[in-house]
């Protein structure tokens, strides 16, 4: 099979090193990839955001299956656009997509569906927002009902800021994705990210996995994409996952098909453990970054098969097997992320980092300049590593991140810190 993946994450090097090893596979093509992709895929200087050009570059290399990596291009119908071309793609439809592009369509779904989920309310007018956050009190959540490349989300302590954040969504903080906010009560609980694979009718859970949001050691400073994950976690239990499968993931494919939108591709909650069970937080269309990472790390099958599947409506007679051993993906991240950072900065010692027993460096922002790995991104690289146990994959993927020379970076601390925490309670 000829395969071409559309991005240039961890998300998509951690999908290319997966995708390399199937003994289904051709070739490789990535656009627009990174320096760490360049190692498993031909990487080509496609713009993804030029459908006609795409499909061209399909016709021209015989194309088997397109794999779409983030959200932007789904939001945008390239799938459509592809299908409609006569060629194969993994993920949702522009239509289907809108589970992860308008926070707002969701929240509806949810409700029309009985689909457990914060109770919310849709605003693109600031002072009505207000009265209604005065009127909930604090801590609330404030979402941009577009796509903000995970940044979109205010979990605010306080009325004031709660407030501030509508200010800056509403008033064009976020451009068009924030036209509409999106206020929901605070979810108390332990959160986890939940992964199926779809065809339209049937989902296939795969392992689950916990994120770690916040820039800074002990969940503090600002929201991010994602510093570091791990999987399996223990919150998701077989119960869990059972209720979530029933009460949430088969509800929302119903609704979808019930709305001439089949959703097929990957759909990744992003749940609330409460102490009544799990609730949604917000889907999202495509695998994510960094729990991607963890996942392969795990996943024992060949991928491929799993997304020619999803594609041709074959999961309902589809397995995947896992390896029993946690992996722990660690972010180093360009110093001054999530905000301003600068790129281009040197990084060495990778080749000593990748040494390290039982670990894969995942580049996420990096680029190529005469044999040298230059920073090219805010999320630059996943230090990620496997173990008996969360401990030692964690002690493995700091061990790795020690050996990274890097001045300019930096990474949280504590990755994996509820899961280590339960290891020493047994």
């Amino acid at each position: 099979m000829n395969i071409l993946l559309l991005g240039s994450g961890g998300r998509e090097h951690a999908l290319a090193w997966k995708m390399a090893a199937s003994p289904l596979l051709t070739k490789l093509w990535c656009a627009p990839g990174n320096a760490g992709i360049a190692q498993e895929a031909e990487c080509v200087a496609l713009d993804i955001t030029d459908h006609a050009a795409v499909i061209a570059f399909c016709k021209a290399n015989g194309i088997d299956l397109v794999m779409v990596g983030p959200e932007a291009p789904l939001a945008a119908g390239i799938v459509d656009d592809l299908a409609a071309a006569g060629i194969k793609a993994f993920g949702p439809s522009k239509a289907a997509s809108q589970l992860e592009s308008s926070k707002g369509f969701t929240k509806d779904l949810c409700k029309a569906a009985n689909i457990p989920t914060a109770a919310y309310e849709r605003f693109r007018d600031a002072d009505a927002a207000k009265a209604y956050i005065r009127n909930q009190g604090a801590p609330i959540v404030v979402k941009a009902d577009g796509l903000a490349a995970g940044k979109g989300v205010v979990v605010a302590m306080t009325v004031a800021e709660a407030e501030a954040a509508i200010d800056m969504m509403l008033g064009g903080g976020f451009g068009a994705a924030g036209a509409e906010a999106v206020v929901e009560e605070f979810l108390e609980g332990e959160e986890a990210s939940f992964f199926v694979l779809c065809d339209g009718d049937h989902a296939l859970p795969l392992v689950a996995a916990q994120d770690h949001k916040r820039a800074f050691d002990g969940d503090q400073g600002p929201n991010t994409g994602g510093m570091g994950a791990y999987s399996p976690a223990p919150v998701m239990t077989d119960a869990m996952i059972a209720r979530t499968m029933d009460e949430i993931i088969t509800p929302t494919l119903r609704a979808m098909k019930a709305k001439g939108m089949p959703y097929k591709g990957v759909l990744f909650a992003g749940l609330m453990i409460t102490k009544n069970g799990p609730k949604l937080i917000e889907y999202n269309a495509r695998f994510g970054d960094p729990e991607t990472q963890v996942l392969m790390m795990r996943m024992m099958s060949d991928l491929v098969p799993a997304l020619q599947a999803s594609v041709d409506g074959q999961l309902n007679n589809f397995d995947l097997r896992w390896y029993p051993e946690p992996a722990l993906t660690v972010v180093m991240a360009a110093k001054g992320y999530p905000g301003d950072y600068a790129k281009g900065t040197l990084i060495e010692g990778l080749g000593e980092a990748g040494k390290v027993e039982g670990v894969e460096i995942f580049h996420a922002g990096t680029k190529s300049d005469g044999g040298k790995i230059l920073a090219n991104g805010g999320r630059v690289l996943n230090v990620t590593a496997t173990g008996a146990t969360v401990s030692e994959a964690q002690r493995r993927a700091y061990e790795a991140v020690d050996r990274i020379k890097w001045p300019e970076g930096f990474c949280r601390r504590d990755i994996g810190w509820q899961a280590i925490a339960r290891e020493k309670q047994k």
